[in-house]
């Protein structure tokens, strides 16, 4: 080969490696994640928190039902109470009239002494 070749070769093997150089070698770039670890788990807690405050007045709603039906089941069982003792006490003004005490005293053969008799009132 010719002198002039070789520099030609030479020069064009010299540009070559220089647009390598000065070329940026591909660098493989790291591609950042949508989520980052910290916000998974702050998403998570996120999440947590959610259903377990969901729950709580869930289960706060139940029990403020549940306490609402046992007051209206013991405010039914107050109401019967007192028509069966408002009905006993009718009862017992019925059986303690004067005239049916002093009937049931002659049946079983009492007899009236006025000198024995003290008047008590209710």
């Amino acid at each position: 080969m010719s002198n002039l070749a070789v520099k030609v070769n030479q020069r064009a093997h010299e540009q070559t490696e220089r647009k390598q150089q000065t070329q940026p070698q591909a660098v493989p770039v790291k591609r950042r994640l949508p989520i980052t670890l910290g916000e998974k788990v702050l998403l998570v807690l996120f999440v947590l928190g959610l259903a377990a405050s969901s729950i709580q007045l869930i289960a706060n709603s139940v029990a403020s039902y549940q306490a609402s039906m046992e007051i209206q089941k013991l405010e039914e069982q107050v109401e019967a109470q007192g028509k069966t003792n408002a009905d006993l006490q009718v009862q017992v003004k019925e059986l303690s009239n004067y005239e049916r005490i002093w009937a049931r005293a002659k049946e079983l053969g009492l007899t009236l002494n006025k000198n024995n008799v003290k008047v008590v009132q209710d």
